[in-house]
C-alpha cells in the first residue's frame, strides 16, 4: 500500500491544533486543501479517522489507533532527514555503515572498539536500520556497506551481496522458567506458553510464521512489542517468552537464551554493497572484521 504522507501530515496537524482552520494555517494551505488531504487518507484506509462537529474535532477509534504510529513515523522520518543532512555536510570525514538493529548491540561493538583504537581520529556513524532502509543507505552512497537479511531484490542491478551465514532464532525466557533449564526447546513445547511477538513490521515475525506453517495457529501470542529491547524487558518481568535472532540474545541477567528446534528457524545474513563501491582501508577493515565476527558467533552455536 502506498503511504499517503500528505494525508498523515494533515491528520496530525488537525489533531495537534484542534481545528481544520488552525491546521491549514500551520501547513500554509487552504482549509479546503487540508480537508481534501484528510478525506483522501480516510478513503485509502477505508475508515473515518476524525469525527467533525461545528465546534470541535475528535478522534474515532481508528484515529486513536493510528495517532501514535503516525507521530512515531513522522518523527523517525525527521530524524532520518536530519541524519542525512548532517552526513552530507561532513561526509568525507566519516566512516559510515548500516546494519540490522539486532546486530548493532552485539557483533558490531567489539569491531568498532578495535577500529576506534586503530584510527582514533576517524569518526564512525552506524545506521541501525530496517532492511529496506539499509538498501536505501547503500544505494544512495551514504553507507559504505550494510549488513542485512538476504532478500531477492538484493541480487543483481546496482548491488553485490556476500552471504555471511544462517543465523538461528532462539527462545528467551526468565532464568527461573522450566524451559530455561533445557538444552533445546521444541516449538510444540510452547503451545501452552504466553508468547511475546515482536512487531510484524520487523520482518522477523514473518520469517517465524512462514517457517512454522500450521503450527503457528497453535501458539498463543499474548503480547506484542515494537522493538526487541521492550520484548526482552517483558520476558525479564515474567510476562511471557519471546523469540529473537541469536545475535540479539545477549540481553544480560535474568533472561536465558535456549536453542529452538523442530523446526529450526533461521534467517540468512548478508553483506550488501554497491557494485561500483571503492572502499577505503578503514572501511575494508571494518567490513572484513564484522563479517568474521558474525560468522564466528553463529557458527559457535
Amino acid at each position: 500500500m502506498q503511504i499517503d504522507f500528505l494525508g498523515i501530515q494533515a491528520f496530525l496537524a488537525i489533531i495537534e491544533t484542534g481545528s481544520f482552520h488552525l491546521a491549514a494555517a500551520q501547513l500554509n494551505l487552504s482549509q479546503t486543501a487540508v480537508s481534501h488531504r484528510l478525506r483522501k487518507l480516510e478513503e485509502t484506509l477505508g475508515v473515518r479517522l476524525i469525527a467533525r462537529t461545528t465546534r470541535e474535532v475528535s478522534l474515532t477509534d481508528a484515529g486513536r489507533a493510528l495517532l501514535p504510529r503516525a507521530r512515531s513515523a513522522v518523527q523517525e522520518l525527521g530524524v532520518s532527514c536530519e541524519a542525512v543532512r548532517k552526513h552530507g555536510q561532513h561526509a568525507h570525514n566519516w566512516l559510515v555503515l548500516a546494519c540490522l538493529p539486532t546486530l548493532a548491540t552485539g557483533a558490531m561493538v567489539e569491531v568498532l572498539r578495535i577500529c576506534q583504537a586503530r584510527w582514533p581520529d576517524t569518526p564512525v556513524r552506524v545506521f541501525d536500520s530496517a532492511v529496506h532502509e539499509i538498501l536505501e543507505l547503500v544505494e544512495s552512497r551514504i553507507a559504505a556497506f550494510g549488513v542485512s537479511v538476504m532478500r531477492p531484490n538484493m541480487a543483481g542491478g546496482d548491488f553485490v551481496t556476500e552471504r555471511i551465514g544462517e543465523e538461528p532464532f532462539v527462545l528467551l525466557c526468565p532464568e527461573g522458567h522450566a524451559l530455561a533449564q533445557q538444552a533445546t526447546v521444541h516449538w510444540n513445547d510452547l503451545r501452552d506458553e504466553a508468547l511475546i511477538r515482536i512487531s510484524m513490521t520487523s520482518g522477523n515475525s514473518v520469517t517465524i510464521d512462514e517457517s512454522l506453517g500450521p503450527l503457528r495457529e497453535q501458539l498463543r501470542w499474548r503480547l506484542e512489542a515494537q522493538h526487541t529491547a521492550m520484548a526482552v524487558e517483558m520476558v525479564r518481568g515474567g510476562l511471557g517468552l519471546t523469540v529473537v535472532p541469536l545475535l540479539a540474545s545477549n540481553v544480560g541477567p535474568g533472561v536465558r537464551a535456549v536453542p529452538l528446534a523442530q523446526p529450526a528457524v533461521t534467517r540468512t545474513l548478508a553483506l550488501v554493497m554497491r557494485r561500483d563501491a571503492v572502499l577505503s582501508e578503514q572501511e575494508m577493515f571494518v567490513r572484513d572484521h564484522i563479517v568474521a565476527s558474525i560468522r564466528e558467533r553463529i557458527h559457535a552455536v
